[in-house]
């Protein structure tokens, strides 16, 4: 299942303010721009392009995990019987990831052929239509019909925005960029969790079901950007307007004499990532990541209210405070990741910190206890996705980045599918919560064990073989 660091402004700051010394490469006589403009240029590059693409992703992700919101509203929608819902749900849950996984890399080839202003804008304005059409759910055959469509629909906008930063960024400033693009993830829980609990209180306006609310007007904001997108994104830095002539030249020159400069080992297609065993070692972990992570986000609500009886907006309150308080670790471990250059340490520190509030949260029956547990849970896993992007693509390297993005990317999400299925199967099985936390919790256990088998080589440089 998506995906800079201080407290989030604090992180915006450093990242849209371009002083830190490898911002910018060593002024060469023959550019025509000062050091000085070089990082203006880089910092308008910024504020132009990744305000935008943050707030496009918060939106992506509140589509794509409202459905845990509305699942407390859907039982009699579905037509399934109490005993086996949980189930029912986590399939159609999962089910997004399938649809994901099978265009994600097509979608990728084919935003580099048609350019990201059309394909980008052509992925929200389809996904808002569809995230639109849950409003008119009946049937767990539909509902599994329309998260298999939502998920296609949404496949290559995560790895085609990063794809497309590379087009603007050189290595050295990418993986503060992607780590800063990636927290709008955290951002959609603290924002949407509120919004979604709100919408569901809506119940009976206009003749309307509040869950028929959530996905109509949550998929509104999907449509408008999309809009937005293919009036104002450059596909690439010769098309930007609001940059001179000798600025686009220089940015594509950086990027070009980079390119040049790549070491011949590293990988320059598919087939030879499908031969890499670290990038498979990568596609493991990430996919270990997204049972945790999705087997979380898309039952959160649900655990929640299981220990909770207050009403759909102060349970959107609650379930926000875990988002909130993973958005500022996340961007201090992101920071001390940089800083020291220690990547599967980091990964694997975070993930068992992860399995420690699972198994924790499993027991305490306590409902505060069980919720700080469940908050340290989803701190140590969204703590693992900055230094997990940059230990990937900087072992990935020159033009092998984009195909394995992409390819981790779309593997790794089918985690997305087996974590909320598992958890409905067990939930169905046992009638609590506790196996399904400890499964959860395992898969980032295993997780944080497989990053320190991980060759050291991975985490800062190397080949594909």
């Amino acid at each position: 299942m998506i995906d800079g660091i201080g407290a989030l402004p604090q992180a915006s700051h450093h990242l849209m303010n371009s002083s830190h010394p490898d911002s910018v490469l060593p002024h060469h006589g023959s550019s025509p721009l000062s050091a000085e403009e070089q990082r203006l240029t880089m910092r308008t590059v910024t504020w132009r392009l990744l305000p935008l693409l943050f707030v496009c992703y918060i939106i992506a992700y509140i589509d794509r995990i409202n459905v845990g919101f509305a699942k407390l509203h859907l039982r009699e929608v579905l037509g399934v019987s109490e005993d086996k819902f949980n189930s029912a749900y986590g399939l159609g849950a999962g089910l997004f990831f399938i649809g994901y996984f099978i265009f994600e890399v097509p979608s990728n080839l084919i935003l580099q052929k048609v350019g990201a202003r059309i394909w980008i804008a052509r992925i929200m304005i389809v996904w808002g239509i569809v995230s639109a059409g849950f409003m008119f759910l009946q049937g767990t055959t539909m509902f599994y019909t329309m998260r298999f469509l939502l998920g296609a629909a949404e496949a290559g906008f995560f790895p085609g925005v990063i794809l497309y930063l590379t087009y603007w960024f050189p290595v050295k400033e990418r993986a503060r960029t992607v780590a800063m693009f990636a927290t709008g993830g955290v951002l959609a829980g603290v924002i949407g969790s509120p919004i979604s609990g709100a919408l569901l209180e809506l119940h009976g306006a206009g003749g309307l079901a509040g869950w028929q609310w959530l996905f109509l007007l949550e998929a509104v904001p999907a449509v408008l950007l999309g809009i937005v997108v293919l009036i104002v994104l450059p596909n690439r830095p010769r098309e930007a307007r609001w940059l001179t002539s000798e600025q686009k030249d220089w940015i594509e020159t950086r990027l070009a004499e980079e390119a040049i400069a790549t070491p011949p080992g590293q990988g320059h297609g598919l087939a030879q990532i499908f031969r890499s065993g670290r990038v498979w070692l990568l596609c493991l972990l990430y996919f270990l990541m997204n049972v945790g992570g999705y087997g979380y986000e898309l039952w959160l609500p649900t655990i929640i209210k299981s220990f909770s009886t207050t009403g759909s907006f102060v349970l959107g309150v609650i379930n926000a405070i875990p988002y909130f308080a993973a958005g500022m670790a996340m961007l201090l471990v992101a920071h001390l990741s940089d800083r020291t250059g220690e990547r599967r340490g980091v990964v694997a520190a975070a993930a068992i910190t992860s399995a420690a509030g699972f198994a924790l949260s499993a027991y305490f029956k306590n409902p505060y206890l069980a919720m700080a547990s469940l908050t340290l849970a989803f701190v140590g896993l969204k703590c693992t996705i900055a230094p997990f992007w940059a230990m990937t693509t900087a072992f990935l390297g020159g033009t092998a980045a984009a195909a394995g993005i992409a390819f981790i990317n779309s593997v790794g999400n089918l985690g997305g599918f087996v974590g909320p299925y598992l958890v409905g199967i067990v939930k169905d099985s046992t009638g609590s919560n506790v196996a399904a936390l400890l499964l959860l919790g395992a898969s980032l256990l295993c997780m944080g064990l497989l990053a320190l088998v991980l060759p050291k080589t991975a985490q800062s440089q190397g080949s594909l073989h």
